[in-house]
C-alpha cells in the first residue's frame, strides 16, 4: 500500500501540477484498483495521503462556520493607470525604492488551506473575511491540492479555486444533455461546485488551484520566494508572474496580459500588485478593510446595448433616493442583467440619461450593473428625465445638498428610512437576530410595534402573537433571538447603529480599544482618528453622530434594555505592563515577526498603531527603520530596540 500511494501520488503530481504524464490512464487505473482491493481488505490501514480520499463517496449534511486565525483582507480595485499612480505615491512617500510583483488575478473563489504535521485539516472558504465555511472535504476531491507535504508543517497557505475553461465547456456540456441549466460562467460553475454536499459531483467538476500565499508566519523575505516556496511543498503557484521596479513596468506588463488574456487556459478578471519585500508589508500595514500594501487593477467591464424602461426611486436608511433603470433583458458577464443603477441625479445630468434612452450597461466591479453612457444617435424621448421633489416613502420634499450628489429624504420619521434601519440593525454582520427579515420588519411595522430599533427590545411574545402567521412556537422563537442578541459584544450594536462609514472590521478596531460605546461617544475626533486604519473619515462620522441627542438618547434606551455596551473579546488587565500606551513598530525585527511583536505589545496592554504623532508614548525599532523612526526622533518619542521587546 505504501509502494502504491507513493508511486500514484507521484503520478498524479505529474499530470495535475506539473502537466506532464509519466504513464497512460490505463496503467494509472490498474495501479488505482489494485490500491483500492488492498485499502477495502485492511481499511485499518488506509494511509492519510492515499488517493482514495480524492474520491466522491460522502454525501455531507451541511457545512459548518470556520473561524480564520489569520484574517483574509479583501483588496482595493484600480481601474486606471492613474489609480495605479496614486497607490504608487503613497507606497514610495515611506518607501522610495520599493519594487512589486504582478500576479494575475484568478477568477474563482478565495480558499484558506491549513496543515498540521504536514497533514490536510481544514479547507475553508473566505466567507466575510474572519468566518468562513468548512469544505475540507469538497477540497479533498480538487486534485492538486496536496492531502500530505512533503516536510511535516504546520502552515496555512491561501489562493484561488476556479474551473479551467476545457472543465467548464465539459460541465455545461453534459448540463445540457441533461437537460439541466448550464453554468453561466466558470466562476459560477466553481461557487456552485464547492457547495456541493455531495462530493461525488465535486470529484467529477474538475476544479483547480493556484496558492500564492503563506498566511502563516513565514521565513520568506520575498513574495516571490513564498512562491518558489510553494511550489516546493507542492501547491501549484502560477508562474505568469512579473517583477516591476515602476508602475510603468506595471503597465506594460497589464497591456502585453491583456492582448493575450483569452489564450489562457482560465479566466482571469485583472492583475493584483504587491510590494514584492515582506518586511515592507508589514511595515505599511492594513486598513480596516484591505492591505496597503497591495491593489488590484480590474480589466475594463463587459459592456452591452439596452433600453431604460421606466426608473424606481427608492429611500436608503440613510435617507439617500436611488434611481434604478429597469431596462430591456440582456446577458451580461454571464448573467441575465435588467436593472442597472444609475447612482444619483448628478450622474443622471451629467450623462444627460433620458427615459427611453438606448444605453451602455456594464457590471461596476463585475458586480453590480449600472449606466455607462447613452447611446445618443438612439434617442426616441427628448425630454429629460422627471427628477421626484418628494420622498417616494414619505412624500416629504426632498433635499439636494451642494456638496452631495445625492437627493436625500430627511424626514426622520420616514416608514422607508426606519424599516430598513431596522433590517440593518437584525442582519447578520450587525446584532444577528435570526427570523426579524425584512417581511417581519414590514409586519411590526404596519402594525406600529416598532419605530426604532430600541422597540425591537420592548416586543413581547403576546405582540408577536397578534402579527399575521405568528403562532406560539414562531412567536417565541424570535422572542428568543431578540433577547439573546443583548449579549452580543458591543462592536455588533456599533454596526447596527448604522453610522456612515463604520463596518464590521472598524467597529471591532474602535470597540478594542475604546472598550464601551459610552467612551467611544466621549472620544474626541483626534483621539479616534489616531487609530491604526481608522482616520478622519470615519473619525468625523462617529463624533457627529454621537453629538447628536437623538444617537444619546438610543443608546440609553439600549443600555436600559440590557443591551450589552462593552467589548467582550480579550483585553489586557488595567494594570498590564503597558496599559494605556500607544506603541508604533517600525522596521525589520531580526527574531520576532511583526505579528508576534505586535500581539505581545497588546498582551501587555498597549495599542499597536501604524503612523508617530504627538499622541505615541513609544517606537520599536528594528533594523533598516525609516520615515517613523526620522519623525519619533524629532518629536522627542522614546525610541526601544527589538531586545527591550523581548526582555517584557
Amino acid at each position: 500500500m505504501n509502494e502504491l500511494v507513493t508511486q500514484l501520488n507521484q503520478y498524479a503530481d505529474a499530470y495535475y501540477r506539473l502537466d506532464s504524464p509519466l504513464i497512460s490512464d490505463a496503467e494509472y487505473d490498474k495501479l488505482y484498483r489494485d490500491l483500492v482491493e488492498l485499502e477495502t481488505a485492511h481499511p485499518d490501514l488506509v494511509l492519510p495521503n492515499s488517493p482514495s480520499h480524492r474520491v466522491g463517496g460522502k454525501v455531507l449534511e451541511g457545512f459548518s462556520k470556520y473561524q480564520h486565525q489569520y484574517p483574509l483582507y479583501s483588496l482595493q480595485d484600480a481601474f486606471s493607470f492613474e489609480e495605479l499612480g496614486a497607490f504608487d505615491r503613497r507606497v514610495r512617500k515611506e518607501f522610495p525604492n520599493v519594487t512589486y510583483i504582478c500576479e494575475l488575478k484568478i477568477d474563482g473563489l478565495s480558499i484558506s488551506l491549513t496543515y498540521e504535521a504536514g497533514h490536510l485539516v481544514v479547507g475553508a472558504t473566505r466567507g466575510d473575511g474572519s468566518i468562513g465555511e468548512n469544505i475540507t472535504e469538497n477540497l479533498k476531491r480538487v486534485q492538486d491540492i496536496p492531502l500530505t507535504l512533503p516536510e511535516p508543517l504546520d502552515i496555512t497557505v491561501r489562493g484561488e479555486c476556479y474551473m479551467p475553461k476545457a472543465s467548464f465547456g465539459r460541465v455545461n456540456q453534459i448540463r445540457q444533455e441533461a437537460g439541466e441549466v448550464e453554468f453561466a460562467n466558470p466562476r459560477n460553475a466553481a461557487a456552485g461546485t464547492l457547495r456541493q454536499l455531495d462530493t461525488r459531483i465535486v470529484a467529477k467538476r474538475g476544479l483547480a488551484t493556484f496558492l500564492y500565499q503563506e498566511a502563516s508566519p513565514t521565513e520568506a523575505d520575498r513574495q516571490s520566494h513564498v512562491l518558489e516556496k510553494l511550489t516546493k511543498l507542492g501547491f501549484v503557484t502560477n508562474q505568469d508572474y512579473y517583477l516591476a521596479d515602476t508602475m510603468e513596468d506595471v503597465w506594460q506588463f497589464i497591456e502585453d496580459l491583456a492582448g493575450r488574456r483569452e489564450a489562457l487556459p482560465y479566466e482571469i478578471d485583472g492583475v493584483v500588485i504587491k510590494v514584492n519585500n515582506l518586511a515592507i508589508q508589514e511595515e505599511l500595514g492594513f486598513t480596516v478593510k484591505a492591505p496597503r500594501w497591495a491593489i488590484a487593477y480590474k480589466f475594463p467591464a463587459e459592456e452591452k446595448e439596452a433600453e431604460i424602461l421606466s426608473v424606481d426611486w427608492t429611500v436608503g436608511r440613510t435617507g439617500v433616493v436611488t434611481p434604478t433603470a429597469n431596462l430591456t433583458p440582456i446577458q451580461l458577464a454571464g448573467t441575465t442583467v435588467s436593472r442597472a443603477t444609475l447612482h444619483n441625479v448628478d450622474y443622471i445630468a451629467e450623462k444627460d440619461i433620458r427615459l427611453h434612452d438606448t444605453v451602455i450597461v456594464y457590471k461596476a466591479g463585475d458586480i453590480i450593473p449600472a449606466v455607462l453612457s447613452v447611446v445618443a444617435a438612439k434617442r426616441k424621448q427628448q425630454e429629460p428625465m422627471d427628477i421626484p421633489t418628494v420622498c417616494p416613502s414619505c412624500g416629504s420634499s426632498l433635499l439636494h445638498y451642494e456638496d452631495e450628489v445625492a437627493l436625500r429624504c430627511i424626514n426622520p420619521l420616514c416608514p422607508a428610512q426606519l424599516k430598513s434601519k431596522l433590517e440593518h440593525f437584525a442582519s447578520r454582520d450587525a446584532m444577528n437576530i435570526a427570523g426579524l427579515g425584512s417581511s417581519i420588519v414590514e409586519k411590526l411595522f404596519s402594525a406600529n410595534l416598532v419605530q426604532d430599533v430600541a422597540d425591537i427590545y420592548r416586543l413581547s411574545v403576546e405582540e408577536l402573537l397578534t402579527l399575521e402567521g405568528f403562532k406560539e412556537k414562531s412567536a417565541t422563537k424570535l422572542y428568543q433571538a431578540i433577547q439573546a442578541s443583548k449579549e452580543n459584544s458591543a462592536e455588533r450594536l456599533l454596526v447596527g447603529l448604522g453610522i456612515r462609514h463604520v463596518g464590521s472590521k472598524a467597529s471591532k478596531v474602535l470597540l478594542e480599544t475604546f472598550r464601551t460605546i459610552p467612551r467611544l461617544a466621549e472620544a474626541s475626533l483626534e483621539e479616534i482618528a489616531a487609530l491604526d486604519g481608522v482616520g478622519t473619515v470615519i473619525a468625523q462620522s462617529l463624533t457627529t453622530y454621537f453629538s447628536s441627542e437623538g444617537a444619546k438618547t438610543l443608546v440609553a434606551e439600549l443600555e436600559a434594555s440590557g443591551v450589552t455596551l462593552s467589548y467582550l473579546g480579550q483585553v489586557a488587565a488595567a494594570d498590564a505592563l503597558l496599559a494605556g500606551m500607544t506603541i508604533v513598530l517600525t522596521g525589520k525585527l531580526e527574531r520576532l515577526k511583526r505579528s508576534e511583536a505586535k500581539a505581545k505589545l497588546e498582551s501587555l496592554g498597549a495599542h499597536v498603531t501604524g503612523s508617530v504623532s504627538k499622541k505615541t508614548d513609544l517606537v520599536v525599532a528594528g533594523s533598516d527603520a525609516g520615515s517613523k523612526l526620522a519623525k519619533a526622533q524629532d518629536l522627542g518619542i522614546e525610541v526601544r530596540d527589538e531586545a527591550w521587546l523581548e526582555s517584557l
